[in-house]
């Protein structure tokens, strides 16, 4: 399997998806976008990540190269790929099907608990999740309507859509279960002004002193990968 991942900002990698597909020996190309580095033809891969950042969707003059992307996020969508968006990935996702990213009214950093919905934890690609994991959220944007084609899966107390299916192939999630120490250490660096103190926003000490957390998100992107992997190759049978 061939996975392409597009990255938003030095600092924002897929951390555990990478380890994931090393591992499951699967190729793995990149497009640094902050570069402007030039997208791939649609045959060159199979699966597509699209990663976090701290810019919005809608600063297409600031950051020229969001147009580019979200045109290929489309192409990849009608050409059937699998396509996982993270945070800001997912808000691209949800605007290139119709759907509407805004400002939620709470921002939302740490390590907070959201509900999956009873449908989704019967799927076997959620199924070993708890009805209330403890996951990793950095936003402050969400995509506050979908199409009526997306499933959403997951709320929180403050963000009422964490993630969405569209089309059985197509996964956004506003939150985080890829990141790795050294991530968030990046994020804390990097975005260390958006971390206002309020209701659901902790601090840096809060973020950085869970490992069992860092550990146990890995653990559920892992196993949802590979459940997600082997639903499509036994659909390819």
């Amino acid at each position: 399997m061939r996975l392409h991942y597009l990255q938003h900002v030095p600092f924002e990698n897929p951390g555990s998806i990478l380890t994931w597909a090393k591992e499951n020996d699967h190729v793995i190309t990149n497009t640094q976008l902050y570069q402007n580095a030039s997208l791939p033809k649609q045959q060159d891969f199979d699966w597509l990540v699209v990663m976090g950042g701290p810019m919005n969707i809608y600063e297409e003059e600031k950051y020229p190269w969001l147009a580019a992307e979200k045109a290929f996020i489309r192409e990849a969508i009608a050409s059937g790929k699998v396509i996982i968006g993270l945070c800001l990935g997912g808000q691209l996702i949800a605007d290139v099907i119709g759907g509407k990213v805004t400002q939620n009214p709470y921002k939302e950093i740490g390590w907070l608990p959201l509900q999956l919905s009873e449908k989704a934890r019967l799927s076997p690609l959620f199924s070993f999740f708890p009805e209330q994991p403890i996951v990793f959220q950095w936003h402050g944007d969400t995509f506050s309507v979908l199409p009526e084609d997306a499933e959403c899966i997951a709320q929180s107390q403050a963000c009422r859509h964490q993630a969405f299916i569209y089309k059985k192939r197509v996964f956004g999630f506003q939150y985080h279960m890829e990141n790795t120490l050294s991530i968030i250490e990046g994020l804390v660096e990097n975005c260390r002004d958006e971390m206002v103190p309020d209701l659901y926003v902790q601090t840096p000490e809060e973020l950085l002193a869970h490992p069992e957390y860092i550990e146990q998100n890995n653990r559920w992107m892992n196993q949802f990968l590979t459940q997600l992997e082997k639903m499509y190759r036994e659909e390819e049978l």
